[in-house]
């Protein structure tokens, strides 16, 4: 008897979870068979983007151009803060759940065709659910963001044309080893020979240029083939593509995103001869890109900026882009981590811009609690008083908003969890 399949995008996910005994099982055979069986293929010229830290919002930088410049787009990034749907965008907007429930459909069938049928993670099936979604759909171009690593990624069942690497720092240390050489070398596995890779961290590990040149990817390196520098207000790029002059500073905050806009105009002027974007659609992509949860300042008082950072690296890069804010009185942190991350890391790198910390329980095996937060920042130096715990992020942020007054700072962090939960609160 056929195991009855579920009715709504919901009952969906909720099935996904239970394909796999493991919520994550690195490799590309059994999704590479699945694939097969599909008998889908993207006609399209592939960007796929990885990196630590940096690849959501490159990704999302890559695919607005795209679109200002005319082109049909097809655009896979994860995790969702808000809603699945957010993760497989057609122009720039997330596809409907009757678009994803015909795709998930599509990947059963295929998936059950096998004798076992092949048990698929949940990244794993959503993945070729965006992949057949793509190919019904044939945009001019697709946009892949990686999920972990590269090298037995799902996503990296596909060869792109132009293969990007944003950044290499220490995270997901179970799955991709614990030096940056290790990790560098499983991201450099979505280079391929012959093609172009772009490399968007100033100090790559030997590990990703040893791979480039073994299989004969050419790469370019941000600072020495290509790079921004600052013009006044604006900024100029050089590279591939030829040099782009009164650059716009990018719509997402940071200073750290001139480096990760740089890197998406590389991979746009890798791709020239087929797609050719012209710098009229590289100013306004810079103009209208969006992607929330990453230095995200809501409007209104008190200000409140919301970022996904859960590592040291992009935990830093936060910190710094706090500093080039104005003065506020007090800073609120509402900080919720999972417990596999380098928490001291983190609280290490943002304590100097923080007064106070409301520290929240995750939900699910891997959230840390309040008090294992509590631990962590008592460990880093924070005193007992500037620190309340709290069931969970609704919580911390509405006790936040209670206790903030309007020239005060509520910063919101440490996960995508932490991020949506707030956003969820927020109404």
């Amino acid at each position: 008897m056929p195991h009855a399949r579920p009715a709504d995008l919901g009952d969906w996910l909720a099935y996904l979870e239970t394909l796999h005994p493991n919520a994550i099982a690195m490799g590309l055979a059994r999704v590479g068979g699945v694939l097969s069986r599909m008998r889908l293929a993207l006609t399209c010229p592939v960007v796929t983007v990885t990196g630590t830290n940096g690849k959501g919002s490159t990704t999302a930088m890559i695919e607005t151009m795209l679109r200002c410049a005319g082109y049909r787009t097809g655009r896979y990034m994860s995790p969702h803060l808000m809603r699945y749907n957010e993760r497989v965008a057609l122009d720039g907007v997330a596809v409907d759940d009757a678009t994803l429930l015909a795709a998930f459909h599509a990947v059963e069938d295929a998936r059950v065709a096998a004798d076992p049928p092949t048990p698929l993670t949940y990244f794993e099936f959503g993945t070729l659910a965006a992949l057949a979604i793509f190919a019904q759909a044939a945009p001019d171009a697709v946009v892949l963001e990686v999920g972990l690593g590269g090298r037995l990624d799902a996503v990296n069942v596909v060869d792109p044309h132009v293969a990007v690497l944003t950044s290499v720092a220490i995270d997901h240390v179970d799955y991709l080893g614990t030096s940056r050489e290790d990790i560098g070398r499983e991201k450099a596995h979505v280079f391929r020979a012959g093609r172009a890779a772009v490399c968007g961290d100033p100090d790559p590990p030997a590990s990703v240029i040893g791979h480039a040149r073994a299989i004969g990817a050419h790469l370019h390196r941000i600072g020495i083939d290509y790079g921004a520098a600052g013009e006044g207000a604006q900024w100029r790029y050089y590279g591939p593509g030829g040099p782009r002059y009164g650059l716009p500073v990018p719509a997402l905050r940071g200073a750290f995103q001139l480096g990760n806009a740089a890197t998406a105009i590389a991979a746009l002027g890798c791709l020239r001869d087929v797609l050719p974007v012209p710098a009229s659609a590289i100013r306004d992509g810079l103009v209208r890109v969006e992607l929330p949860g990453r230095f995200q300042v809501l409007p209104g008082r008190p200000t409140i900026v919301l970022d996904v950072a859960h590592n040291p690296h992009a935990a830093r890069a936060f910190a710094d882009a706090l500093g080039g804010m104005g003065f506020h009185p007090r800073t609120t942190a509402v900080f919720g981590m999972l417990s596999d991350k380098d928490v001291g890391g983190v609280i290490a790198a943002v304590a100097p811009s923080v007064d106070r910390w409301h520290a929240a329980t995750l939900p699910g095996a891997r959230g840390a609690t309040g008090a294992m937060l509590q631990e962590r920042l008592s460990a880093n130096g924070v005193p007992a008083a500037a620190v309340r715990t709290f069931p969970d992020v609704a919580a911390a942020y509405r006790a936040a908003l209670d206790d903030a007054t309007e020239a005060d700072r509520i910063i919101v962090f440490g996960s995508f969890l932490t991020v949506a939960a707030a956003l969820a609160a927020r109404g």
